[in-house]
């Protein structure tokens, strides 16, 4: 890998860092909404008390803890849902889609270059959902493997990365409207186990969740924060969410480039 090949992302992060701390405001809201959020889930922790403390009970029982996690990764679901597509979009209503693509930059790099500034600031905001929990809301974390959390959340983006690069696709090809991001995000609040444990769902429809990859992902991110559980004990997570980035990314990219070819075909890369 050469310099230049680093430099591209680089740029990309850097200019978008600086547009947003542009509107410094805007930027330090979203943490301070954060610190409401948590609050909000305290609370109702408190409201809920033990009363589905035998299906939290593989989490030590514990709401807020098993809540604040969901949201804070469902974190990594909404901007691979909306990364690409809102970047696709901007490119197209700027009139700069076009400039990108001719470059000799592979889309790809393109693509993942211009998602990496939104990637890092949710993985700041993941971490301080989780220092805000600790630090004043009694959030229990027993996390001993770093190893593990890292290789989870890599696999975690990749798969929802995947699914972003479809709704992309249908940006490209539809120019508004995609319905795999009302379909994943539909699907992954009720089904994923963000605000509850599957366990809940009815027999006939605790299935379908394991369908989605939000659902290992979580159970395995809680599993290593909250219980403290080694490699080996997420192991057949580690390889379900593994599966899901094999088979989502290239469906993902491949998706992209045909979508990009039916634009070009059509004349409409650069309508909105």
């Amino acid at each position: 890998m050469n310099i230049s090949t680093l430099n591209k992302p680089a740029a990309f992060l850097i200019r978008d860092l600086q547009i947003a701390l542009s509107y410094k405001l805007q930027f330090l809201l979203q943490f301070v909404g954060i610190f409401f959020s948590s609050m909000v889930f305290f609370f109702v922790s408190k409201l809920i008390g033990g009363g589905i403390s035998d299906q939290l009970a593989p989490w030590g029982g514990d709401y807020f803890s098993f809540v604040i996690i969901g949201v804070a990764l469902t974190d990594y679901l909404s901007v691979s849902l909306e990364g690409f597509s809102n970047e696709i979009r901007s490119a197209q209503v700027e009139g700069t889609l076009e400039t990108l693509l001719i470059t000799p930059t592979p889309v790809s790099t393109i693509l993942f270059s211009s998602t990496l500034y939104s990637y890092s600031v949710t993985s700041l905001r993941v971490i301080v959902y989780i220092v805000l929990g600790a630090l004043l809301f009694g959030l229990n974390l027993h996390m001993t493997s770093i190893l593990s959390f890292i290789v989870v959340m890599i696999l975690t983006v990749a798969s929802f990365a995947g699914i972003g690069l479809i709704s992309a696709a249908f940006i490209i090809v539809f120019k508004q409207g995609s319905p795999i991001n009302l379909a994943v995000t539909t699907g992954s609040g009720l089904l994923g186990g963000v605000f509850y444990p599957i366990d809940i769902l009815p027999s006939w429809l605790e299935p379908v969740s394991w369908f989605l990859p939000i659902t290992h992902a979580l159970e395995a991110m809680r599993q290593i924060l909250i219980n403290g559980a080694s490699f080996s004990m997420i192991y057949n997570k580690v390889l379900i969410l593994a599966l899901f980035s094999a088979l989502l990314l290239p469906i993902g990219l491949a998706t992209f480039q045909y979508g990009l070819r039916i634009a070009k075909k059509e004349g409409s890369l650069i309508h909105y």
